[in-house]
């Protein structure tokens, strides 16, 4: 199956559930949905950043500070989360904490977003098909990169966030 006919669970304004599309029918008609963001820090504290490969159907080519993505029909945010840190970079088995949820609108895109972080040392399998290249990078060095390079906006977001719930 493409990642367009993945079936994607659509919520209300209040993040309450009322269907079931085609990831490709949520882009074109700007459901919204949930989204799953994980912030993967190493022991000293820095991000793991990924450069997005040129096909995304978001953002393409932007750096990402967050893994993650779209909660499919019959998942939990939880049960995504772990779904999506396993494919795009190898991660399992790690314990996950809770940091909040937001709700986030640019443009067409509408995403009832709820944000993870773990602590991860080991190694890492990129997912070929969205990750171009990554590496860990201390949050307010990502803050001044995001300045001069292209930064999704959600994954922004959640740093700052990240950064004043961590203080």
């Amino acid at each position: 199956m493409s990642p367009a006919d993945e079936r994607v669970l659509i919520v209300d304004q209040d993040n309450r559930e009322i269907g079931v599309v085609s990831r490709r029918e949520m882009r074109a008609r700007g459901l919204i949905h949930r989204s799953t963001y994980i912030l993967v820090l190493n022991s000293r504290g820095a991000i793991f950043v990924q450069k997005r490969t040129p096909t995304k159907d978001v953002y393409a080519g932007y750096f990402d500070p967050a893994a993650g993505g779209v909660v499919q029909a019959g998942e939990t945010y939880e049960e995504s989360a772990r779904r999506e840190l396993a494919e795009e970079l190898g991660i399992r088995d790690v314990p996950l904490a809770c940091l909040f949820d937001f709700y986030f609108e640019e443009g067409t895109g509408r995403v009832w977003g709820r944000a993870f972080c773990c602590v991860y040392d080991g190694e890492m399998t990129l997912q070929a098909e969205e990750i171009e290249s990554g590496e860990f990078v201390p949050p307010e060095e990502i803050l001044r990169r995001a300045e001069r390079e292209p930064f999704t906006p959600d994954g922004l977001l959640v740093v700052r966030r990240f950064l004043l719930w961590s203080r």
